[in-house]
């Protein structure tokens, strides 16, 4: 048994602080930073100014925050396939959130988080709805498929 499936086995810790969630690799690598959370799908194509990095769309929840250096959580994306290339526009222009959270990703979101190399994980174990909000920070680790509440 892997370390990681000892530590699956055995379930998320309890505590807020400290906690260990595991879901799905999509895109690999680390990283960790502060919490943006959303219930509105986000299509990168329209909605996010690949420049500076803010939701531009007025009736998007997140309208006028910046997704840069932040941990982006929001439940799925939506729009054009040309939202994997402004991802990537965003990783170019250091405007990115670090590391990205989904209830399900879907291929948008997923491309352009690969090419850009932005961590991402989906289908957590538990609804990050009800264990996150924004200003929490956390460790997004797409190479084993976890996050941590730091």
């Amino acid at each position: 048994m892997t370390e990681r499936e000892f530590k699956k086995s055995a379930g998320s810790t309890k505590s807020a602080k400290n906690t260990i969630i595991y879901g799905r690799t999509i895109s690999r690598g680390e990283a960790s930073g502060t919490v943006l959370l959303t219930k509105d799908p986000i299509s990168f194509l329209g909605n996010v100014d690949p420049k500076t990095g803010k939701i531009v769309d007025p009736a998007h929840e997140l309208f006028g925050k910046n997704i840069q250096d932040m941990v982006l959580v929001f439940p799925t994306g939506k729009g054009s396939t040309v939202g994997s290339y402004v991802i990537y526009q965003l990783k170019k222009n250091q405007t990115a959130p670090v590391a990205i959270i989904n209830l399900e990703c879907e291929p948008i979101v997923a491309v352009g988080a690969i090419i850009s190399e932005i961590p991402l994980v989906d289908k957590l174990e538990k609804n990050p709805y009800e264990i996150l909000k924004t200003g929490d920070r956390v460790l997004v680790n797409g190479t084993d498929g976890f996050i941590e509440i730091l």
